[in-house]
């Protein structure tokens, strides 16, 4: 009987996940798209989900990502962009 690779047999071992299309200390601008159960906003990046906490739904924010995991990253909000800019009346 010949040895097989975990590779041969259909097992993905830890280092066979693509590479992340984000990374730890890298600054994005994102749409946040809907919100976690933890009440967390979720945006995608290149399909990777990313939470980001004190968002809403709708928001655009430019983010900093503080951690990558294996399925999804974490970012805090370092920007955030009124959808409406309120005017102020000149004196």
């Amino acid at each position: 009987m010949t040895e097989r690779s975990s590779s041969e047999r259909g097992f993905r071992g830890a280092g066979s996940f693509p590479p992340k299309p984000v990374e730890v200390g890298k600054e994005y601008d994102v749409d946040i798209q809907e919100m976690s159960r933890r009440g967390e906003g979720i945006a995608r990046i290149q399909g990777l989900v990313v939470f980001v906490p004190n968002t809403h739904n709708g928001d655009h924010v430019k983010i900093r990502v503080t951690r990558i995991s294996r399925r999804f990253a974490e970012a805090e909000v370092v920007g955030k962009e009124e959808a409406e800019k309120e005017e102020k009346p000149e004196d």
